[in-house]
């Protein structure tokens, strides 16, 4: 399905399937963002995407995630299955924490929105000093 395109060739968001209602007026994004938009699994994906990861390893990279955190943030990737959890029988046994197929394949659209906010972060900033001035 092609999107419409607005007078500059922006695609109009709300003319792709990613925005489109199913019966329950659930969309794709939003399912999307209320498991990635959190403060924490963009870390994790992040973390885990060059190669797998145990538990505190993980944890040292983040700065800031608790360990509770770091485990809700965890079962939550893993149940989405972006996150596949292995545990081996050692004493005391080893945990290691790696993205799945899906999982590794969100680097493409997140890869894309750094390159958005790194390319941005001025025109942003700028903006909102303008705006504070103002107020």
């Amino acid at each position: 399905m092609n999107a419409r395109t607005n007078e500059v060739g922006v695609p109009l968001l709300h003319t792709t399937p990613g925005f489109a209602t199913d019966a329950n007026g659930s969309c794709p994004i939003r399912e999307v963002l209320d498991r990635v938009g959190d403060t924490w699994s963009i870390l994790v994906i992040l973390n885990l995407q060059p190669a797998s990861m145990r538990f505190n390893a993980l944890k040292r990279s983040i700065e800031g995630i608790s360990q509770r955190m770091l485990t809700v943030t965890l079962r939550s990737l893993e149940r989405d299955g972006l996150v596949s959890r292995t545990v081996r029988p050692t004493t005391p046994p080893e945990v290691e924490y790696a993205l799945t197929g899906l999982g590794q394949s969100l680097a493409v659209p997140i890869a894309a929105l750094g390159a958005w906010a790194a390319g941005n972060r001025d025109s942003l900033r700028a903006a909102q000093a303008a705006f504070d001035a103002a107020a």
